[in-house]
Parts: C-alpha cells; structure tokens; sequence
C-alpha cells in the first residue's frame, strides 16, 4: 500500500482551502453585484441565475431561493459529468451565493444611474464569476448543461451558452422593460469580457514561433530584453531546400507588443506567428531580471 507523502498532503489541504476562499469570494461578489447593482434597477443576468431574477420579481419571493433551489439538477449533472471535486465546489459557491443574496437584499443600491449600475454590476458579476471558474467551480448551471448538449449537437459549448443566454435576456423584455433587456445584454457582454481577464489573467500566455535569417540576433535580443528564454529548433525550407533555425519561445500578453517591436527592429521581413496558450507548467516560464 502507498503511503501519501505528508508534504503531499498537506500541500493538497492548502489547496482546497485556497479553492474554498476563492469560491467564497466570488460568489459575495456576484451577491453584490446582482443585489446591490444589477436586479434592483432590473438588470439581469444570464443563465439559471437569469431565470431566478424573473421568477423572482414575478412571485416576490427571495432570489437567494430559486438561485438554490434551479441549480439543485445540475449538481448532480457535473458530478457524473464532471466529476465529485467540481460538484462539491459548485455547491458550496451556490449555497454562498444564495445566503448573501439574501443578505444583501435590504441593501439600498448604491447608484440608480441605470448605466453605471449596468457597468460596474457587470464588472463585479464577470470578476465574481472568473474567480469561481479559475478556481474549479461554477456559480451557474447552464455551463453543464451546455456540456451535456455539446455531447449531441454540433455547437461548441460556447456558442449553447451564448445562445441560451441570448433567450434569457431577450425573455428580460417581457418581464421588465425592452430597455432593460438591452441594458441586461450590456451587462452580460462586460461580465463576459471580464471572466475571460480574470480566468486567463493579464499575463495570459502566448507561443511565439519566428522565423528569419537573423534568429541568432532575435533569440539574444529576447533574453537580453525580455528575459525569455527561447529555443531553437532546427527547419528547413520546404520550396528553397535551405537550412533554417526557427525560434520558439512563450511569452506574456503584455509582453506581445514589445516582441513584435523587437523582431521588427532586427528583421521586418522575417516571419512571425503568435498564438494563445491554454496552460503553461514546467520549464522557466518565469521571467528573469535583464541585466
């Protein structure tokens, strides 16, 4: 029998109460943004979270209710879709969720700018949202439920969700007003653009490939002024029959413009292709201090 390494163990408890805290945090912040921004000016969002909002507002029972009690299906779904740990997380991150909005209910909104109540609700939902996300959970159902769909049909779970919540939205026009269908759509454009910052992160990484005659003078340029180290990996020009070196490195989103720049200096001609990167582990990804 294996025993499980201490240091093993106790790096995996850390971890698990990192996730706790980050699904905690978020799911206050989607709480404000939604009792304290977005559904006091009648402003929803998407997905099961959507839907709770207008049942809600039909029937004048708490949102904290329906937000528990429309995501219990789907608790189920990403344990045997998912996984135990993912289920586990969304549970907790909806049952966060559910007692603050309950709590923040008799707070009065802090703006009635409808604008800037549809903004920084966005923001804060999108932040709230991420964190949950980065940290494996989820504060909504229909992200499994897209899944499950992705299995039958051939959309990716992208475009079901977005498609989902372009019903729900549009649904918004009955219930509230047509204006504020469109400010909830606005809402859920920002929150979609800041989930993605926050899930990827500011320094969301990218793979570099160059090719050009002078890669010897680009690859020193990019340790000596990125700090990035780079390899150099031996090609050969399929039309010429030339031998090439083709340099491959990561680097991060901030730092695109500044290699771009770089291999212009050296070689406008030379041939440059970047491409986004899901995860990057191992290796010294790191950037070191140029001296």
């Amino acid at each position: 029998m294996t025993e499980i390494n201490p240091t093993n163990r106790k790096s995996k408890k850390v971890k698990i109460l990192k996730n706790a805290i980050a699904m905690c945090v978020g799911a206050i912040l989607v709480a404000v943004a939604l009792e304290i921004f977005l559904v006091p000016n009648d402003v929803i969002d998407g997905g099961i979270t959507g839907i709770s909002i207008m049942i809600s507002n039909l029937t004048g029972l708490p949102l904290g209710i329906f937000i528990f009690v429309l995501n219990i299906p789907f608790f189920y779904l990403g344990y045997k879709q998912i996984g135990k740990t993912f289920a586990f997380s969304t549970i907790f991150g909806i049952i966060v969720l559910s007692y603050f909005t309950s709590r923040f209910h008799p707070v009065p909104p802090f703006t009635d700018d409808i604008l800037l109540a549809t903004i920084f609700g966005g923001i804060i939902l999108g932040i709230g949202v991420g964190l949950a996300i980065r940290y494996g959970g989820a504060l909504d159902g229909i992200e499994i439920l897209a899944i499950i769909i992705n299995q039958k049909i051939p959309f990716s779970v992208g475009q079901i969700i977005l498609i989902f919540n372009l019903f729900i939205l549009g649904t918004a026009g009955y219930v509230f007003t047509w204006d504020r269908a469109m400010y909830s759509i606005l809402a859920y454009v920002i929150a979609f653009k800041t989930i993605d910052i926050v899930v990827d992160g500011l320094e969301q990484s990218k793979s570099v490939w160059i090719i050009s005659d002078k890669s010897i003078e680009i690859g020193e340029a990019i340790l000596s002024r990125l700090g990035r180290g780079v390899t150099y990996i031996n090609g050969e020009g399929a039309f010429s029959r030339d031998d090439t070196k083709v340099i491959f490195c990561v680097v991060t989103r901030l730092e695109e413009a500044e290699i771009k720049d770089l291999v212009d200096d050296i070689d406008p001609t030379a041939f440059l292709a970047i491409a986004d990167i899901a995860e990057v582990r191992g290796g010294r990804f790191k950037s070191k201090a140029a001296h």
